[in-house]
């Protein structure tokens, strides 16, 4: 069985789709206070699990035709973008352990592609 181009697509959006759903659970979490009211009023967190789910609905297409050995470690790549946004959105720090994180990520990534032949 070989993969799509269509699959990689897929997988690679819902990985992106996925990566602001963190952005906006870590920005509503920021905001949540003793009064239960801040969860459920609280639309970053509603924003958040929407976008989740959302990206899973791309992952979901995404695999129906591909390997699923090959798909699944894309998702990772969400960790990747998640890392740019953190910076973008909250001013983390881009230190050298996470860009060496990085690396191993998309070294696996990689790796399993070329595998796959």
């Amino acid at each position: 069985m070989t993969t799509p181009l269509s699959s990689i697509l897929l997988v690679f959006t819902a990985a992106f789709v996925g990566s602001f759903g963190a952005v906006f659970l870590k920005s509503g979490a920021g905001r949540l206070h003793r009064d239960p009211r801040t969860l459920i009023l609280n639309w970053r967190l509603a924003a958040g699990v929407g976008l989740f789910l959302f990206s899973s609905i791309f992952y979901l297409m995404g695999i129906r035709k591909g390997e699923l050995s090959i798909l699944y470690p894309m998702v990772s790549l969400g960790y990747v973008f998640t890392l740019f946004w953190s910076r973008l959105f909250f001013g983390e720090p881009l230190t050298r352990n996470k860009f060496l994180g990085l690396g191993l990520i998309l070294l696996g990534i990689l790796l399993l592609g070329i595998g796959k032949q």
